[in-house]
């Protein structure tokens, strides 16, 4: 059999520190991306005698140079993957003000959607080796429409809606990969694992928490390998149970649009 290789993004706090423990107490190979050294070399020491082997990688995900790095780091070091979990990500943020990425696109889109859409295209011939294989998408419930004129919002911007249509951009791309992908080689799927968890993000931006940590470790990792979504692409869910994403999610042509858009803004396309 094939060794479950697993990558992780943003696995040095909250959501992806929670579901790598867990997963590490399974035998397999876990990727664990962060962008602070520091940080990720104390995690690896602390899940030393995990069942699981753990490797570190490294990249800041606000750059796309940096994003098909952290793609060349992970073929450097394994020849297939069996999960991509896109879990990185930033929060609406404290102050309200409107942030560029290095590549000067609007910061949370950068970051929650077009570094996971390249990272996921770069990383096909991995998963395509380790098929059947699953791309997990970590998105949210809070999604708003995206007005097609002003995809980065130099108009009109707050955090909220910043963070909020990157992650409908997300789950829009999450959609558009899994009809051009065939399920039994990889399925792509989106979720919103669980509401203001007690994490940097929500502490930030929210100030208070609703579910804990568990809960949203616990939703994730069913996408990730429980039999009973096996073969199951295209989906979003909230936490266990499958629902609908915002509407526009599933028009056709605003999905062709955002796919055309974004594959234009990282250079990755299928």
């Amino acid at each position: 059999m094939t060794e479950r290789t697993i990558l992780i993004t943003g696995a040095t706090s909250g959501l992806g520190y929670g579901l790598a423990r867990a997963l590490s107490t399974s035998p397999g190979r876990l990727i664990l991306h962060g962008r602070d050294r520091g940080k990720l070399e104390e995690f690896r020491t602390d899940l030393a005698g995990a069942a699981a082997i753990i490797d570190t990688v490294h990249a800041d995900l606000a750059d796309l140079s940096q994003v098909r790095g952290l793609a060349r780091q992970v073929a450097d070091m394994a020849d297939h993957l069996s999960v991509l979990v896109n879990n990185a990500g930033i929060g609406k943020g404290a102050t309200g003000r409107r942030e560029v990425s290095a590549d000067g696109n609007e910061l949370r889109l950068a970051v929650n959607h077009l570094a996971p859409f390249a990272l996921s295209l770069d990383l096909l011939p991995l998963l395509r080796a380790g098929a059947p294989s699953r791309i997990v998408h970590v998105a949210s419930g809070a999604q708003q429409p995206i007005d097609r004129t002003d995809l980065q919002l130099e108009q009109g911007y707050t955090g909220s809606r910043a963070y909020a249509q990157s992650k409908l951009a997300m789950i829009t791309c999450g959609f558009v990969l899994a009809q051009r992908l065939p399920a039994e080689q990889v399925t792509v799927n989106s979720l919103h694992p669980a509401t203001l968890m007690p994490t940097r993000m929500v502490k930030e931006g929210y100030g208070h928490i609703v579910d804990d940590l568990a809960t949203g470790v616990a939703a994730t990792q069913r996408l990730i390998e429980a039999d009973d979504v096996a073969g199951v692409t295209g989906a979003y869910f909230s936490g266990t149970e499958p629902t609908r994403a915002l509407s526009q999610a599933y028009d056709d042509d605003f999905q062709r649009w955002l796919w055309r858009v974004s594959a234009q803004l990282t250079g990755a396309d299928l």
